[in-house]
């Protein structure tokens, strides 16, 4: 794709991942498809939009749990329920009995099973778990720990398309069949500015690092389950990676301030 494509690929890549009004023709589709860069970049603007209405919600009086209810709003309210859908149809497909191909016949199955609803469950409370803890950080820590999660699970999803094979046509065989492994270099490059956005807390590291993992470990489970990518496993992905890292970048954070009680000092005070 040449450069003159890339702002039409970077709309393409807003509004599949988003309810922007951009990038909903074919040509900006056509150019996104092939294009899994804009997946991490696309995912710094909209970070940066949740983190507007949630970092407000923190420089004022309120509780812990409206900084999370305003966190799941603005998430859901930004980047809609499309994703979320993957995240159902892949738990009735993890739960049921049978080769590839019926699970694959699952996910396509438009009811939602037990398996689907406990899957929403856990990522809807896993997220706002996560967000609740955000109340604890500095300000700006926690702005940019929330960019941080977007980037990180738009990461997560350049990593399937890149390195894996779609089990049968449809979203995955749009997007995985076309951008070889070595195309998850610049997504790479490009997601590493937001490990800088906690300094000098590694908690943005500690996102990035998480949403790589959940996609290793969602490919894997595909490749042995599904036989390839679907794009309900994608779209799970997105969900699934910007949990875990809120909560790979808290244990982080937290985990910075424990440090030795030395001689002569009790915890916030020191004897004189």
């Amino acid at each position: 794709m040449g450069l003159r494509e890339a702002p039409t690929a970077l709309r393409g890549a807003l509004g599949f991942l988003s309810r922007l009004p951009v990038g909903r023709t074919e040509r900006a589709w056509e150019a996104f498809r092939t294009a899994p860069w804009t997946l991490p970049v696309a995912g710094l603007l909209l970070g940066a939009l949740v983190a507007v209405p949630v970092a407000v919600t923190l420089a004022t009086p309120a509780p812990a749990v409206t900084v999370a209810l305003v966190y799941v709003l603005a998430v859901v309210g930004l980047t809609g329920i499309n994703h979320f859908d993957g995240v159902a149809d892949l738990g009735d497909a993890v739960v049921v009995h049978g080769d590839a191909e019926r699970r694959r016949e699952v996910m396509g199955d438009t009811a939602l099973g037990v398996g689907g609803t406990l899957a929403l469950a856990l990522v809807l409370a896993a997220l706002a778990l996560g967000a609740v803890g955000l109340a604890a950080l500095p300000l700006l820590t926690a702005a940019g720990l929330v960019v941080a999660a977007e980037v990180a699970a738009k990461l997560a999803m350049a990593t399937l398309v890149t390195l894996g094979s779609p089990a049968h046509d449809g979203f995955g065989a749009a997007v995985a069949d076309e951008t070889p492994p070595r195309g998850l270099f610049v997504p790479f490059a490009l997601a590493l500015p937001a490990a800088v956005l906690t300094l000098p807390s590694l908690a943005a590291v500690a996102a990035l690092a998480s949403a790589v993992a959940v996609a290793l470990a969602l490919l894997w489970w595909a490749r042995r389950r599904l036989d390839g990518l679907t794009g309900d496993v994608i779209g799970a992905a997105n969900e699934f990676a910007r949990a875990a890292a809120l909560h790979a970048g808290l244990l982080v954070w937290h985990a910075g301030l424990a440090s030795p009680v030395g001689p002569g000092e009790v915890v916030g005070w020191t004897l004189s």
